[in-house]
């Protein structure tokens, strides 16, 4: 299952993706937001991020209107290796090199039809493993050393 989450600069991308993802029989799910109504885009991360941790997604997919807010948020996730993507080249790398688990997209500078070329490439794109492998693998050990946990949920008031 690939989630996706945006705020509202995003909205109008992830539906566009959403759409083509699911005529193409993918199993997604929507986090949301689902209007142009100003919205926080870490509550979305956040929960997209949750999912992709707990193993409940394969993958997750984020879109915020300069997609660096959600790359920052996404990243605090220990597990998450989140990528911004501008073109096919960081598609492709982001996967091969990193095993970039989230894909960041910008809802404002991203063209839609390129947007889908990204997604394709980024979801069949296999990681490299190898020299790669060791790269990710200090990245985990950075989060233990750390002392990085992903905390319980605790309930708002």
């Amino acid at each position: 299952m690939i989630v996706f989450g945006c705020d509202h600069g995003g909205v109008e991308l992830k539906n566009f993706l959403l759409d083509r993802l699911r005529s193409k029989g993918l199993d997604v799910y929507d986090h949301g937001t689902h209007g142009k109504d100003s919205v926080d885009y870490p509550d979305y991360a956040r929960s997209v991020c949750r999912s992709v941790v707990a193993g409940d997604a394969d993958r997750g997919v984020l879109v915020c209107t300069s997609g660096i807010g959600m790359s920052i948020i996404a990243n605090k996730f220990p597990g998450v290796r989140a990528a911004l993507v501008q073109d096919l080249d960081g598609a492709r790398s982001s996967r091969e090199h990193n095993d970039a688990n989230v894909l960041v997209l910008s809802g404002a500078k991203t063209d839609p039809l390129l947007a889908q070329q990204i997604i394709e490439v980024w979801l069949t794109t296999p990681f490299a493993g190898g020299r790669h492998q060791r790269r990710v693998d200090k990245i985990t050990q950075t989060e233990r050393d750390l002392g990085i946990r992903l905390a319980p949920e605790t309930k708002k008031e």
